[in-house]
């Protein structure tokens, strides 16, 4: 449980916080978008590392990846420090999912879950006594936090080390691409956000990609 324990107290808690950072500084639905650069990082580590072969099929993917990501960012609704955390965010998880997948493949999914979430809440207790921590003045506030913590944090990892064990990562991997479609038309639809065309071309462009490359996994 070692790694399960790394994952939560420094993976999980290093993408968490690079992605609420960014989010100062860049709209909900392109920080989204970015973190889905993460396929390509993963591929390109796993070259790196592991030794997995790049096959003519991923070197086009990649290109269509970069493609996309270049539109994106070409939109200027972010700035470059929101930009630089989304990215960010989206190397740690390239690494946290590379461990995952490596290390976890044989952990029951609850077991997994509970050590990470427990590890990344032990990171973040300590790292709020060194830091000023602002906490919610409303109930709403608490309870949007319960939320996060709960739905977006336990049942989700829950969720995914589960499918994970079900359907592979493959399969897992192309139905988590749809989260930034979700997020991105969420973020129009409640908070009144909106992208340019050219970024929701580019990101149309990395969501397939990350499919393609999950299904050439």
């Amino acid at each position: 449980m070692v790694f399960a324990i790394a994952m939560g107290g420094i993976g999980y808690v290093g993408q968490a916080a690079c992605f609420f950072a960014a989010l100062q500084y860049a709209s909900s639905g392109l920080v989204a978008l970015l973190l889905y650069v993460y396929p390509t990082l993963v591929v390109l580590l796993s070259a790196a590392f592991l030794h997995e072969k790049l096959t003519g099929r991923k070197l086009v993917l990649l290109a269509v990846s970069f493609a996309g990501l270049a539109l994106m960012l070409g939109g200027g609704s972010g700035s470059p420090m929101g930009i630089g955390l989304g990215l960010a965010a989206a190397g740690i998880y390239s690494v946290y999912i590379l461990v995952g997948s490596r290390e976890l493949a044989n952990t029951d999914a609850l077991a997994s879950a509970t050590v990470i979430c427990l590890s990344a809440a032990t990171t973040l207790g300590i790292a709020s006594l060194f830091i000023d921590t602002r906490l919610p003045g409303t109930w709403w506030g608490w309870a949007a936090v319960a939320a996060l913590g709960i739905v977006g944090g336990v049942v989700a990892i829950l969720a995914f080390f589960a499918g994970l064990k079900r359907v592979g990562p493959s399969v897992a991997s192309v139905v988590s691409t749809f989260e930034p479609v979700f997020t991105a038309a969420l973020a129009w639809f409640v908070l009144g956000e909106s992208l340019t065309a050219a970024q929701l071309a580019g990101g149309a462009l990395v969501v397939a990609t990350a499919a393609g490359l999950a299904r050439a996994r």
